[in-house]
């Protein structure tokens, strides 16, 4: 494992760090297998009771590192398969994983930095953290975060933050039930170590089975392929593409009003 994930130990957790500042953690192809192995270790790993997930820096998680993604659109479909195989298969480690996982977002969580997010059991927030899923405004579909996103904050909401783009604040956030708590940045952690603790009372067996019930609970009415798909199949559009240009120069998508 090298830089951009490092894995520690604090207190009853195991504390998995996304460490790529220069680029607001976004979520680069390494980046996403550095994050899975480090959700493996934590699953047999005698000494993590619990996970929690947080980022250095400013943000938690941009969302996808569009620069990388840029370089696989249009003509490179193997590789826009698999990229969107492995990022839905780390949602759904994360989300499946028998240990509970805490979310300490210390910044802005947006695109797939807001799914990672919504897989997590329980998020606490810094104030000043932005969440959203802005992917429709480059000709994306956040298709991976649907179903983890209904469950947290309903249809009405969901279709307010996946259909316009807007981002919202850590307060709305908490009004919404996407987080559970709203803490000063130099509490953060010592917020989600509390719940580490409260976390770590609880019967090993017990919180496993309780997790696994809970997801069969709200099984997904689609599959994890079949949101892979929705979620890859637009970065093969000459809409995704113009988007993602309109972007990086800075200017406005050719969809958008005049």
């Amino acid at each position: 494992m090298s830089d951009i994930v490092q894995y520690t130990h604090r207190g009853p957790a195991a504390l998995v760090t996304i460490n790529r500042p220069d680029r607001r953690n976004a979520l680069s192809r390494a980046l996403i297998a550095e994050l899975t192995e480090a959700f493996l270790r934590a699953t047999t790993d005698p000494d993590a009771r619990c996970v929690i997930l947080t980022g250095t820096g400013s943000a938690f998680c941009a969302g996808m590192d569009l620069e990388e993604l840029r370089g696989t659109l249009g003509d490179d479909a193997d590789k826009v398969w698999d990229d969107a195989a492995k990022l839905s298969s780390l949602y759904e480690l994360i989300y499946t994983l028998p240990k509970p996982t805490i979310a300490a977002v210390n910044g802005a969580a947006v695109a797939g930095g807001a799914g990672l997010v919504t897989v997590c059991d329980l998020a606490v927030s810094v104030p000043d953290a932005k969440f959203g899923y802005p992917e429709v405004r480059r000709g994306l579909v956040a298709a991976m975060v649907m179903p983890h996103l209904l469950r947290h904050v309903g249809e009405r909401a969901a279709r307010y933050l996946l259909l316009t783009g807007e981002l919202i604040d850590a307060v709305e956030a908490l009004h919404l039930r996407f987080i559970n708590a709203v803490v000063g940045q130099d509490r953060l952690l010592e917020a989600a170590d509390a719940w580490a603790r409260s976390l770590a009372e609880g019967g090993p067996k017990a919180l496993t089975t309780t997790k696994d019930l809970l997801r069969r609970c709200g099984n997904h009415a689609l599959s994890v392929e079949e949101l892979a798909k929705g979620s890859a199949e637009p970065r093969l559009t000459e809409e995704c593409r113009h988007g993602l240009t309109a972007f990086f120069e800075k200017k406005p998508a050719p969809w958008s009003p005049k």
